[in-house]
């Protein structure tokens, strides 16, 4: 390889490296360190286009209940494992038929193709479940308020995700468990 060819490919090299590392990057900017659950950013992308191509697609707002208390308690090590857990049980539920995230703190998010496939029951007995920590049975809680795209004038994500919310506090609104639909 002559000197002049040399010069040009080493240039490249550094171009190609350089980008694969901002592509990394960016990646893992997406994903929330403690549950690798989308963040706000990476899941707000995937939800705008799974509610533009399924018109019975819902949003899902889910908010754990006395998580400072368990944090407080039991320890921060405690409260990652609660929301890990809690990240584990909302995949797993979501499936194939929708895309989790968490928004920060203990507030997660989901949205799923078709409401009508999924079984909002089972999320909640899910969520529900208690946690073995360090030996404890710790209980978890959490209240989930749920948007059907269809029952938005608009379907825009901002009005899911208001919906989902408003439902949500009138689910910690009934003794703080379980979840409730927008009408």
């Amino acid at each position: 390889m002559d000197l002049n060819t040399a010069a040009s490919i080493v240039p490249l090299l550094g171009w190609a490296v350089h980008g694969s590392l901002l592509t990394r990057r960016l990646a893992t900017a997406r994903r929330d360190p403690v549950t690798g659950l989308h963040t706000r950013a990476g899941w707000t992308a995937r939800a705008e286009h799974l509610i533009r191509r399924h018109p019975r697609a819902a949003v899902l707002l889910v908010d754990l209940d006395h998580f400072k208390q368990l944090n407080d308690t039991h320890g921060h090590a405690a409260g990652d494992a609660a929301l890990i857990a809690t990240a584990d049980r909302l995949r797993a539920w979501c499936g194939r038929n929708g895309t989790p995230g968490r928004l920060g703190g203990d507030e997660f998010v989901a949205v799923v193709q078709d409401l009508t496939a999924v079984d909002l029951d089972s999320l909640t007995a899910a969520l529900h479940r208690p946690l073995h920590h360090d030996g404890l049975s710790l209980p978890l809680a959490a209240s989930v308020g749920v948007c059907p795209i269809a029952n938005l004038a608009v379907p825009t994500l901002t009005d899911a995700l208001a919906a989902a919310d408003a439902a949500m506090y009138a689910a910690k609104g009934r003794a703080r468990r379980g979840s409730r639909t927008t009408r």
